[in-house]
Formats: C-alpha cells, sequence, structure tokens
C-alpha cells in the first residue's frame, strides 16, 4: 500500500520523538531496567502478587535486593531531585518479594535444547545471572565455586545482619530448577586448570569475584593485629571458629564495606570501634542508612584523616598517627588526597583496612588485568582477547551487586550470539543491558504536594548489636501502601489514559508508528477506531495531531482500495448509501412557485 509523503512525515515525527519511547528515570537508571513505577504502583493498588511477578521478569534475586540494593534508581527519582525524598523503590521491592514471592510463580520456562555447553566461573550475581539467561535460552550451563556456598562475595562481604543466609540459599534455587548444574568448592586455576575448562565447553564467562583484599604500605603494616575487609567479612560469614576480635577496633575507610566491618566488630564483642576515612560526612560514599546505622550502634567516626603511621607493642598492633586530609581529590577531581600538619593518635589492637578489593587470577594469565585487576574485555561485549571467553561482574567492572547482575546479562547476550554465529555488536540495543540516560522530559503535575518519606521498622540498636539478627525489618502493609502512593508515576502515558483505542493496540504511540514505518502497513482496525476526538493531544506534552494523522491514513487506505474503505464491515454502509440515492428509496417533488 502507498501512503502520501504528509503521512510518512507525521508518523516519523511520532515515531521519533513520542515521550512514551523513553523510560521512567529510575528504570533508566536500574542497569536491570526493573519496572519500578510498575511495581510500586501495583502495591499501592495491593496487588502484591502482582508487584512481584512484574520484578520477577527483571530480577531473581527480589527479597535480596530489597535489602542490600545500592539503588542508583533512588538517585534519579524526581522526589529526590525535587524534595530529597525519593521513593523507597528498594525498600517496596523486599515487601513485595517477602509477602508474595511464591516459588509457584516462578518462570521456569525454557527454550529447546542446544547442545551447547557454557561455564561459568563464579556463583556470584554475576555467574547466577549469567547462566539463569543461558539455561532460559536452551544451553547446558554449568558453574563453578570454589567456595562452598553460593552467592559469591555477595554472601561472604555482606554481613548477615543486613542479608540471611536462608533467603540467599532460597532465591538461588531458581538456578537448579532451571537445571543448571553448581559445582561448588571448585578452584578454577587450581582445582581445574582453566585451559581445561575451556576445552571442553562452547563457551566460557569469567565472573569471580574480588576476593582479595588490601592493606596500604603505611609504615608499620607488617605488624599483627592487622587484617582486610574481604578477609574478615568472608572468615565472618563461613564462620571461622579461631577469628578473634580486639577490645578496641579501628577501621579504616568510608564506604560500605567499611561500615560492615565496624558494625560486625561491634556484635563480635568489640567494646570500641573508631573509624577513621579521609573523606568529611558530606564526602562519605557509604550510603546515608549506612551511616546512620554506624553512628546508632556506637561506631565513632574520625572524618578527614589519614593514617601515616602503624604503632605497635609485643608483635602486634597498638594503634595508628592519622594526619589530617585537607582534600581528597585535586581540581581535575582525581584521588589524590592532601594534608596538614595536623595530626592525632588513636589507640587500638586490631586494625581492619576497609580501602578496596582486588580480582584474583584464575585463568593463569590467559587474561590480561588491567586497572583495578579487572580484565581486559571489550566494555560493549565482555568478550575477551581470548576466542569464546567472555568476563562478567566485578572482574569486568561492577561496585555493585545490581550491576554485576547486569554485566551477567550482557556476557549472556554475547555468549548467545557467539553461539548462534552472529556479530557480537550488529543491531544490539546496549541500552537495554546496563544503566543508561532517558530522554524523558514531562512537567511534574501542578498539585505535587512534599509528602514525607516512610521510614522501615528496625530493632533497637542497643539490642541489635548483641546478634547478627536481621535488624532492618522492612515495611508493614499500611506504611507500604503509603510510601507505594507518593509515586508520581514520572512516564510519558497521559494520552493512554485518555484513548481507548491507543490501549488496544499498542503500548505507546510511537510504537505504534515505529512498527508502522517499519512494515510499510498498519492495522485498518487501528486507523478507524480513532473518533477524532482530540483528547489524546490536549493531553500529549508533544502537542502530535493524532486525529489529523489517522484521518490522512484513512484517506490514503480508501484511495488505495479505489475508492472504498478497507474494512469489511464498511460493505453494509456502502449499500446503504447506494439504496438511499436510489430511485426506488428517492422521492422528487417538482418545484413550483
Amino acid at each position: 500500500m502507498v501512503f502520501s509523503q504528509t503521512t510518512l512525515e507525521n508518523a516519523k515525527a511520532i515515531a521519533e520523538n513520542c515521550q512514551g519511547s523513553h523510560r521512567a528515570f529510575c528504570a533508566s537508571r536500574c542497569p536491570m531496567h526493573c519496572d519500578v513505577i510498575g511495581y510500586v504502583n501495583l502495591i499501592g493498588e495491593g496487588k502484591t502478587t502482582d508487584a512481584i511477578k512484574k520484578i520477577r521478569e527483571a530480577l531473581f534475586l527480589p527479597g535480596t535486593l530489597g535489602r542490600i540494593c545500592a539503588h542508583p534508581c533512588e538517585t534519579v527519582c524526581r522526589r529526590e531531585t525535587e524534595f530529597n525524598q525519593p521513593i523507597a523503590i528498594a525498600a517496596l521491592k523486599r515487601y513485595a518479594a517477602d509477602m508474595a514471592d511464591d516459588e509457584s510463580l516462578w518462570d521456569i520456562s525454557k527454550k529447546p535444547q542446544t547442545g551447547k555447553k557454557i561455564a561459568v566461573i563464579g556463583a556470584g550475581p554475576a555467574g547466577a545471572q549469567a547462566a539463569i539467561d543461558l539455561a532460559k535460552e536452551g544451553h547446558d550451563v554449568a558453574i563453578y565455586e570454589k567456595l562452598d556456598v553460593v552467592g559469591g562475595m555477595m554472601r561472604v562481604g555482606i554481613p548477615e545482619y543486613r542479608l540471611p543466609r536462608n533467603l540467599i540459599d532460597r532465591e538461588y534455587t531458581y538456578l537448579t530448577k532451571l537445571g543448571i548444574a553448581i559445582n561448588l568448592g571448585v578452584e578454577i586455576g587450581k582445582d581445574m586448570p582453566f585451559n581445561e575448562l575451556a576445552n571442553n565447553h562452547d563457551a566460557v564467562i569469567v565472573a569471580n569475584g574480588a576476593h582479595q583484599g588490601f592493606v596500604p604500605p603505611i609504615k608499620g603494616a607488617e605488624t599483627g593485629g592487622i587484617t582486610n575487609a574481604a578477609d574478615f567479612l568472608k572468615s565472618v560469614s563461613l564462620g571461622d571458629k579461631n577469628l578473634k576480635v580486639g577490645k578496641n577496633v579501628l577501621v579504616v575507610g568510608g564506604g560500605d564495606v567499611a561500615m560492615d566491618c565496624a558494625r560486625t566488630a561491634l556484635r563480635l564483642g568489640a567494646e570500641s570501634v573508631n573509624l577513621v576515612s579521609l573523606e568529611r560526612m558530606e564526602e562519605l560514599p557509604a550510603s546515608k542508612h549506612e551511616q546512620t546505622g554506624s553512628l546508632d550502634e556506637g561506631v565513632v567516626f574520625n572524618l578527614g584523616w589519614g593514617g601515616e603511621e602503624i604503632f605497635s607493642e609485643n608483635g602486634s598492633v597498638s594503634g595508628i598517627k592519622l594526619k589530617e586530609c585537607t582534600s581528597v581529590f585535586d581540581a581535575e577531581g582525581k584521588f589524590s588526597p592532601s594534608f596538614s600538619e595536623n595530626t592525632q593518635e588513636i589507640s587500638c589492637d586490631m586494625l581492619i583496612f576497609a580501602t578496596g578489593q582486588r580480582v584474583q587470577d584464575v585463568t593463569g594469565g590467559a587474561l590480561a588485568q588491567g586497572g583495578g585487576s579487572r580484565y581486559d574485555a571489550d566494555k560493549d561485549t565482555l568478550a575477551t582477547s581470548v576466542d569464546k571467553v567472555f568476563v562478567a561482574g566485578d572482574c569486568a567492572g561492577a561496585t555493585i551487586v545490581v550491576e554485576a547482575m547486569a554485566l551477567g546479562r550482557k556476557a549472556a547476550v554475547s555468549v548467545n550470539r557467539f553461539l548462534a554465529g552472529m556479530d557480537l555488536k550488529e543491531d544490539r540495543d546496549l541500552d537495554n543491558e546496563y544503566s543508561c540516560e532517558t530522554a524523558l522530559d514531562i512537567p511534574l503535575p501542578e498539585d505535587l504536594q512534599d509528602l514525607p518519606r516512610k521510614h522501615t521498622r528496625e530493632l533497637d540498636p542497643k539490642a541489635r548489636i548483641g546478634s547478627f539478627e536481621e535488624c532492618d525489618l522492612g515495611f508493614d502493609d499500611e506504611t507500604a501502601l503509603q510510601e507505594s502512593q507518593r509515586c508520581i508515576k514520572c512516564e510519558c502515558k497521559q494520552c493512554m489514559t485518555e484513548c481507548i483505542m491507543f490501549n488496544e493496540f499498542t503500548q505507546f504511540p510511537g510504537m505504534m508508528f515505529e512498527a508502522f514505518l517499519k512494515d510499510g502497513k498498519i492495522e485498518p482496525l487501528a486507523v478507524y477506531s480513532c473518533n477524532m476526538c482530540d483528547q489524546c493531544t490536549i493531553v500529549c506534552p508533544e502537542d502530535f495531531k493524532f486525529a489529523a494523522l489517522f484521518g490522512d491514513l484513512r484517506k490514503d487506505m480508501v484511495i488505495a482500495n479505489n475508492g472504498e474503505s478497507p474494512m469489511a464491515g464498511h460493505k453494509a454502509i456502502n449499500m446503504h448509501q447506494k439504496l438511499g440515492f436510489s430511485k426506488m428509496f428517492t422521492t422528487r417533488k417538482k418545484g413550483g412557485k
């Protein structure tokens, strides 16, 4: 069918500029593009089961992420940018998971078996997500994990009072339901050579986490009583009975890991815990709720100080000399601390450095490691220089769990393309594989009010430091309902609320006309369903003239159909017109004076 140039130009304008094609700010910033508005508003409607179904369309760890996600989505929530009080997106995810997640709802459907064998190194969130996506594509997937438990650094690096271990185990059963083989206690590079693993599989994804802690080269750091965050938290998580904690513990670092170390030391019986960080309060990289939790539990913050020298007595740490940090970054924003001559000393009998972690090479040098011990790989495809080997997670640059999962998904897409003999980049929608910026630009509601953010229930700080019981108890029903109803729903679907026709035929107008331009056709019923009311145009922020376009489409269709409507039901109208103007049904009266 041939359409007029005017019709095509107007359709192209809508296809390319329709705001409905742009993600909400929260969903665009989420590396897994979880439909935040979708599940938050389902909670607000009391449809918790539908909410968890919506979450699980994107994530296999709703309960876990609801507790420990760094929620980059909340940093761009319009209630954050306007009022500094974002929607409690992560906490609402947890609420839906706690209230309604049932294994009977889990989608374990898979495509037919391909016969391809894939190995994944690491059972952390990156390796698990990659394994899930590839198993659902019909491939035979096996995970190799050096620990005797699943979860990777997420499990051994995050304390149990924040993330219950039985929850991790339950959510990971999704992998076994999909038929994924999880080989625990197998260290690649030690128990099995990397080359042997690669030779026995059609593709390999390297997704081992950053398990190696780091102690900076400070004078006196070779003495006893000093450890790093990775080793300390792992020992606690795995129940090391030989672990001894000092009475006066000092933690160096300002991130979430440092807070975890400090709060864990208190739970292990430390009488005092000092935290030292180069950053001052307004610069601390740790999450606000982690800062608050640490302070409430009695951790003493020493901010704006850096270690200069460690003191020891009888071969064990006895204290540290600190120097005042005047700035952490240089004029170009690069990490380059500057110090004054002011100093202070703090006594301690245990010192924990939470100043960074590294990835151990498991490939025997087959893959080169660059900055931050990450493996060298193409940033868009995660393909390495070694044929059929890809990377994901910490070793590919992830810094938080949801980023690791997104990189696992990206690696899985690449592997699937590789196995199908496809180009790894051609016609690939890379924005769907990680965080991205949105072009959404719609006004806020004129009557928008600054409603205060609701907070989850917590155990009393004095009581909770006595055990590793979960200290954040989540939302109750009423609070979850109130919090979910704060959502502004900042996506452009105004026309969809006004038009029954659009809802019958598309998700938003841009999608409809993009398909029209691509296929060169459009459903006549959709075109003739428009009643030309213009209500869609009235609410459209781009002021698109939908009715006029549908009118032009009708004209083009009639012309192409030899002057008749393409709608089969309109034949009755044609007959009515013929009969209505025939001699049989027409009365003529001679005119007179």
